[in-house]
C-alpha cells in the first residue's frame, strides 16, 4: 500500500512539473531584458542589478534593439508605461482609480469586470511595498503581474 502511495505522489508531482514547463514564463523586462540581460544572461538577479546600476533601468524596458526577442509584447510595453508614469501610477493606486491605471490594465488585456478587484490586490500590495521602503518601477510591475 505504501509503495502505491509513493507511486502516485511521484506520478502526480512529475505530471504536475510539466503541467508548469509548458506554461509562458513572465517576462520581468530589468533581469530578461536590456545590457544587464546580455553580459548576465543566465543570471536574472546580476542582469538586473547591472540594468539598475546603469541607468536605473530605463533602457532593459525600451532595448528592442539588444534583446528585440525576448522583450516584446504587452507585459514588456507596461513595464514600459511604469517606468516612464510611475509616479502618476503610484498616486492613482494609492486613490484606488485613475486614467494611467485603466490605461496600464487595457494594456495587459485585464477584462474591465476584473478592473476592481486587480486594483485591489495590486493596492494592497503596494502599500506593503511603500510602508517597507521597498517601491520601485520594477516592485511595482512584479505585483501587477502577481494580482492578475
Amino acid at each position: 500500500m505504501k509503495k502505491l502511495t509513493l507511486c502516485a505522489v511521484v506520478a502526480s508531482t512529475l505530471l504536475a512539473g510539466n503541467a508548469i514547463a509548458e506554461e509562458k514564463p513572465t517576462i520581468n523586462p530589468w533581469k530578461h531584458c536590456g545590457i544587464g540581460a546580455m553580459i548576465f544572461d543566465e543570471n536574472g538577479a546580476a542582469a538586473a542589478i547591472s540594468n539598475i546600476i546603469w541607468d536605473l533601468g530605463t533602457t532593459a524596458v525600451s532595448s528592442k534593439v539588444s534583446s528585440e526577442d525576448s522583450c516584446d509584447g504587452k507585459e514588456v510595453k507596461t513595464a514600459q508605461f511604469i517606468q516612464d508614469n510611475y509616479d502618476q501610477v503610484i498616486e492613482e493606486t494609492s486613490q484606488g482609480s485613475g486614467i494611467h491605471l485603466t490605461s496600464m490594465l487595457n494594456m495587459l488585456e485585464v477584462e474591465k469586470s476584473q478592473h476592481s478587484q486587480v486594483l485591489k490586490a495590486i493596492r494592497t500590495k503596494t502599500a506593503d511595498q511603500v510602508v517597507a521602503k521597498q517601491a520601485t518601477p520594477e516592485a511595482y510591475y512584479n505585483v501587477v503581474m502577481a494580482s492578475l
